[in-house]
Order: C-alpha cells, then sequence, then structure tokens
C-alpha cells in the first residue's frame, strides 16, 4: 500500500471536501428553486483553520468558482477569535446576498460564532470544530473522549 505524503493527503482532502460541498450546494440550490420565493444562494466564503492560510482553499475556489458561485476566501490574522470573525464578518459584509458560509478546524469555531451574521444561510463545518453555544473550542477539546484509534506513522 502506497505512504501518500502530506501534500497529497491534504490535496485529496480537499477535493474529496470540494466534491461534498458541490452536491451540498447543487441541493441547497435545487431546493431553492423548488420554492420560488427563496433566493438562488450564489455565495460562498471559505474559512480556513489554524495553521494554515487561505491558500488551502485553491482546489475548492476553482470548483465552485466554475459552477458558477462567488467565492471568498478569508485570510484569518489567527491572532484572536474576535480578529478572525472580524475578518469574517468583513467577507460577509461585501457579499450580494445570502452567502453560505463554510470552516474547517478551527475555521468551525470561527464560523460559529460569525453564523448570526444577517447575510449567512447555512454554515458547512468541513473536518471542523463545532462548539455548542455558550462552549468555546477550548472547552470542547478538554470534554471529547479520547480517539479509539490512531495510526502510526513509520
Amino acid at each position: 500500500m502506497k505512504t501518500l505524503s502530506i501534500k497529497e493527503q491534504l490535496k485529496s482532502y480537499f477535493l474529496f471536501a470540494a466534491l461534498i460541498l458541490s452536491l451540498v450546494f447543487t441541493s441547497v440550490n435545487a431546493s431553492a428553486q423548488a420554492t420560488s420565493a427563496a433566493p438562488l444562494i450564489k455565495n460562498v466564503v471559505l474559512v480556513h483553520g489554524a495553521f494554515a492560510d487561505g491558500s488551502g482553499w485553491k482546489g475548492l475556489y476553482e470548483v465552485l468558482s466554475k459552477k458558477g458561485y462567488h467565492v471568498t476566501i478569508v485570510q484569518n490574522p489567527l491572532s484572536s477569535l474576535e480578529d478572525d470573525v472580524a475578518a469574517t464578518n468583513l467577507a460577509l459584509d461585501r457579499q450580494d446576498g445570502p452567502t453560505i458560509l463554510v470552516g474547517h478546524s478551527w475555521g468551525g469555531t470561527v464560523i460559529t460564532e460569525a453564523g448570526n451574521h444577517p447575510k449567512v444561510a447555512a454554515l458547512v463545518y468541513v473536518a471542523a470544530l463545532q462548539p455548542d453555544n455558550g462552549e468555546n473550542s477550548v472547552q470542547w477539546l478538554q470534554t471529547a473522549p479520547p480517539a479509539k484509534w490512531c495510526v502510526k506513522s513509520g
């Protein structure tokens, strides 16, 4: 069995995420078209996780853009949750209508906080932290059960 490099694993992960999100957006827009009063959602804002930057969303950006979506990638400053939420809210302010907000990893915490923005129509968590109402990510990580399995490297 071939072992994939980190770069190959990330590429595979984001291509898989692109496929899943394409299916999600297709079903969301199909539902919106079925209800004539519902607006068609064409805006997508992508929020990256910690220890990364917005370039990780490049593959998904290209897939969604080719499908006609207006895609914005937030470049989180990663200086604090408040700063990351402010950067995300700035991107949301610039959208021209209802928007799907997507977060990966730490970005899940950010979109949870920014999810009350009036332009947010839906939240999508991609392998992301999803704290409950009133819970923060540190609390969530401290109370999460330990992994039942792991992959040994080498």
